[in-house]
């Protein structure tokens, strides 16, 4: 019979362990932001996790196979006052996230638009109504 116990006498290893690989070693588990989408009848909604992030540092674009493009690029500035202070652990640090979505068939790609709102940037994809499909219908003359 195997028995586990956890071992809370070793919290000070585990405190220097935690310290020693925030501080000096990458983190191997960084994690996406979180993101919702929605559905109704006349739009898909996204909603990204942008904590702290302003329009600038957002990059929206449909690629050439017309899939939707998302980046994020937040440059830390040091500040003076940052030299004063001393962190033991910081994780309040995105540094870039790029992600390509394909969108649905019905996905009205020339009226996408995005906004960023008390840290969650939101991107609307309106469907294609019947007045869009019939615009595209043309008659082709025969020469």
């Amino acid at each position: 019979m195997l028995i586990v116990r956890k071992n809370n006498d070793n919290w000070m290893s585990n405190l220097f362990n935690d310290f020693v690989e925030d501080r000096y070693m990458p983190r191997m588990n960084a994690t996406a932001p979180a993101v919702n989408i929605k559905e109704n009848k006349e739009r898909y909604e996204m909603e990204i996790a942008a904590p702290g992030l302003k329009k600038e540092d957002w990059i929206i674009s449909l690629d050439e196979d017309g899939n939707l493009d998302v980046k994020m690029e937040k440059k830390q500035e040091h500040k003076e006052e940052d030299a004063k202070q001393v962190y033991l652990r910081r994780e309040f640090n995105y540094t870039s996230y790029e992600q390509t979505y394909t969108l649905p068939d019905d996905v009205n790609k020339e009226k996408i638009s995005a906004k960023v709102v008390d840290g969650v940037l939101h991107i609307e994809l309106p469907k294609k109504t019947q007045e869009d499909e019939l615009k595209k219908q043309r008659n082709i003359a025969i020469d």
